[in-house]
């Protein structure tokens, strides 16, 4: 099933097909023009270019220049998909915009808004979110980042943020601090922090497999109002998990980008590869390994919008549901792409193949933002804790 079949689903209405329509023409006629050899070069493009063409207004609510009256799931997952489908560097870059103002549009106050998401929106900033450390990853309430009080109106920040996306390029951070108001999650705090703040350096850029603009970065007595802080002092966790149960069915519109594409690719090899005097979608292995594909591409979209339809519709969250879609979006489309590689042979894993630049793009997607092992513990507890209640018994 294409894209469009499933905008017909009624989970969608006509302004989503118009805006998946309009960002397919201009990402046809406009990535491939994009750098793509220096990762840095490369990202900056695409941010100015979405920016530019109007796509990034998907990112920040309506008051502020956007799209919406508040952040629309269902155009972020529509936008991830097909950015994705496409190019993976492209949907980074968009992703990064929302994710990295998220918490902006959703507990920033009026001067924050009007400081930052204008420029965020126009692609003339680059956004990131800094929330895993060395020793704190899935288990945000281990985080050792520090923030005290540095007079009556900064704080101080002292700590290392790792993995971080756009480390190294983004023009400012949202950072998740450990500020002390209770034990364990109830002790955070999020602060603004622009990347020329003294004491912030960059000690390491992280390669990966698939490249993108990945840093640690040091806070070392870093000075930022107490007006920077997003939410309430110790709201910290509530501000990141308010960000990630929107964009985290996000990221399962991505890998569904990944999968529907390497299944594209799966069908084009097997209707016009020869083998054995026929074409390769004859065989019954091939047909069952593209039957295995195309449902669990269709599996994953229903997930996938299932999410963002349910937060756009008011669910105050969406936790299981967006958990849910991850989880299953991400290895089912890790299952599709390592399909699209066996069958492509030797060229699936050379360099310049689309389906071996999938393979590559697909890994991470299983771990950032929640591993699925994480998701899988979400998904239980929601469940157990919505258990309904024993039945009473009948009087005999």
């Amino acid at each position: 099933m294409s894209l469009a079949e499933t905008l017909s689903w009624p989970f969608f209405e006509e302004h989503h097909r118009g805006f998946a329509r309009e960002l397919e023409r201009w990402a046809d006629a406009t990535l491939p023009a994009l750098p793509h050899d220096d990762v840095d070069e490369a990202c900056r493009a695409r941010v100015a270019a979405l920016g530019s063409a109007g796509f990034l207004k998907a990112v920040v609510p309506a008051e502020y220049g956007g799209s919406h009256a508040r952040l629309d799931v269902r155009t972020l997952c529509i936008a991830r998909e097909v950015l994705g489908f496409r190019d993976g560097l492209a949907d980074f870059a968009f992703a990064m915009q929302g994710l990295g103002t998220g918490s902006i549009s959703l507990y920033g106050t009026a001067e924050l808004k009007r400081r930052y998401l204008p420029a965020v929106r126009d692609g003339r900033a680059i956004a990131a979110f800094a929330l895993s450390e060395p020793e704190a990853g899935s288990d945000v309430a281990a985080m050792e980042t520090a923030a005290t009080p540095d007079g009556n109106a900064h704080m101080r920040i002292d700590g290392v943020k790792t993995w971080i996306s756009n480390g190294g390029i983004a023009d400012h951070y949202v950072v998740f601090v450990r500020s002390g108001e209770g034990a364990g999650a109830k002790g955070l705090s999020a602060f603004m922090v622009d990347a020329d703040t003294p004491g912030l350096s960059v000690t390491q850029r992280i390669d990966v497999i698939a490249p993108h603009p990945l840093a640690t970065l040091q806070f070392d007595g870093v000075r930022v109002p107490v007006t920077n802080r997003l939410g309430a002092p110790g709201e910290g966790f509530k501000v990141a998990m308010a960000t990630l149960d929107i964009f985290r069915a996000t990221v399962g519109a991505a890998a569904l980008g990944f999968a529907r594409r390497a299944l594209h690719e799966t069908v084009e090899r097997a209707a016009t590869r020869k083998l054995f005097g026929a074409p390769l979608a004859e065989l019954q292995m091939t047909q069952a390994t593209i039957a295995d594909s195309a449902t669990e591409v269709d599996a994953a979209a229903l997930l996938v919008y299932r999410a963002a339809w349910t937060k756009d519709k008011g669910a105050a969250r969406v936790t299981r549901e967006a958990a849910m879609a991850k989880m299953f979006a991400t290895e089912a489309a890790q299952r599709v792409i390592d399909r699209a590689v066996q069958l492509h042979g030797g060229r699936g894993v050379t360099r310049g193949e689309k389906v071996e630049e999938l393979y590559r793009e697909i890994r991470a997607l299983r771990i950032y933002e929640g591993a699925t092992e994480v998701q899988k513990i979400v998904i239980a507890r929601e469940t157990l804790k919505n258990r309904p209640p024993k039945p009473a018994l009948a009087a005999e």
